[in-house]
């Protein structure tokens, strides 16, 4: 284990946090369905998720920086969360929906950038690469609730999900409470903690990357907010929905537990090349072969690629441009700028196209979004800094 690193508590954290992920991106949408809201409106209720992901985590950011207190604005956040999520049990309608996962996602969305902080500043400088042990427990997380709740709906019906994410909600609010304060570890890894964030922001590898990744996650806007409803449509079953979320996640733990090997091997360059040219791929697949059960599964494997490898090369990015008291502004601006941004801008859009164009148009515009975030990196990220 880890010296002098809260392993565990840690992990609990991140399994709960992202459990509420395994509940929300497959069966919020379906959820939504069953109050019989149309795509658009779906699409506008799940990027409300993502929206507030631009101002949460930046808001969040600038607090803990300034105070140097990370966890306790994680504690707040998730608190405030559960008591926000409550509203779900008191209407039905679009306008009070709309309030509800306002309050509730931006609370939310302040924890995970502060969290991976927490995270980095107790493994330091020399354990840096050994991040992505922790994070994999959060996909753990995932995978099993997605697993429980996809066999609960088989026999429950989807009513019963706003019940189960408060309890999980809960849960992610007390093993918050167990994670103490690291003191000292935020500035260790440079001394240029001094320099303003402006300069590194107008460093042209910064752009580009941050470009580029909210490409990459507008991309996979159609895959969270619609994929179940695919699924379905194609008459997959929930727990054969689950088993496939599921699955995804389980390739993005392996991909976690061998990040260490593949970064000290290979340029972020590379890999994140690696990651959207299979991003790409991964999208043609599910727009064209939907019906065909072994190249859907082989889709949902290469989320290995899509998003762990992706996501572990750029919280590396982050760790490395944004040094000392800037880390935690520089996590909250990947956040809000990809997930946040990103995501909202994907979601809409698949929102609007999902019954205009149909799901292999949808599905075809995310590849070719991924295909132009390939790109940008070939093109755009060639500093010194990127390669190995």
């Amino acid at each position: 284990m880890m010296q002098g690193v809260p392993y565990w508590r840690l992990s609990a954290l991140y399994f709960f946090y992202f459990a509420t992920l395994g509940a929300l991106q497959p069966y919020w949408s379906l959820y939504l369905h069953s109050l019989h809201f149309d795509a658009q409106a779906i699409g506008e209720l799940s990027a409300i998720l993502m929206a507030t992901k631009i101002v949460a985590p930046n808001l969040g950011g600038w607090l803990a920086d300034h105070t140097q207190r990370h966890m306790i604005w994680v504690q707040l956040s998730t608190i405030l969360t559960v008591l926000c999520f409550m509203g779900v049990f008191f209407g039905e309608s679009y306008a009070w929906l709309a309030l509800t996962i306002t309050a509730f996602s931006f609370f939310w969305n302040m924890v995970v950038p502060q969290l991976e902080a927490t995270a980095f500043a107790y493994l330091g400088k020399a354990g840096s690469h050994r991040y992505s042990h922790i994070r994999l427990w959060g996909s753990v997380g995932f995978v099993v609730t997605v697993i429980c709740l996809g066999a609960l709906l088989e026999y429950q019906p989807i009513s019963v999900l706003p019940m189960a994410m408060l309890g999980i909600f809960a849960l992610v609010a007390i093993s918050s409470l167990l994670v103490r304060e690291c003191h000292g570890g935020y500035a260790e890894h440079h001394n240029t903690s001094d320099q303003p964030l402006s300069c590194v922001l107008r460093k042209p590898v910064v752009l580009a990357f941050f470009f580029a990744c909210i490409l990459l996650q507008a991309s996979h806007g159609s895959y969270y907010t619609f994929y179940s409803l695919y699924l379905k449509s194609h008459n997959y079953s929930s727990q054969s929905m689950g088993q496939l979320w599921a699955l995804a996640v389980l390739a993005e733990v392996l991909a976690f537990m061998g990040m260490h090997r593949l970064l000290l091997h290979f340029s972020l360059r590379h890999l994140l090349m690696a990651s959207f040219s299979l991003g790409t791929l991964r999208w043609l697949l599910i727009a064209n072969f939907i019906d065909n059960l072994w190249v859907v599964i082989f889709a949902q494997v290469l989320h290995a690629a899509s998003f762990a490898l992706y996501h572990g090369v750029a919280i590396q990015f982050v760790y490395r441009y944004f040094p000392g008291r800037l880390q935690g502004r520089g996590q909250a601006l990947y956040s809000s700028l990809t997930f946040g941004l990103g995501g909202a801008i994907g979601n809409l859009l698949s929102g609007y196209t999902w019954d205009s164009l149909g799901a292999t148009w949808t599905y075809t515009i995310s590849s070719g979004m991924c295909a132009a975030a390939l790109l940008i990196v070939i093109f755009g990220l060639r500093e010194k800094e990127l390669e190995h």
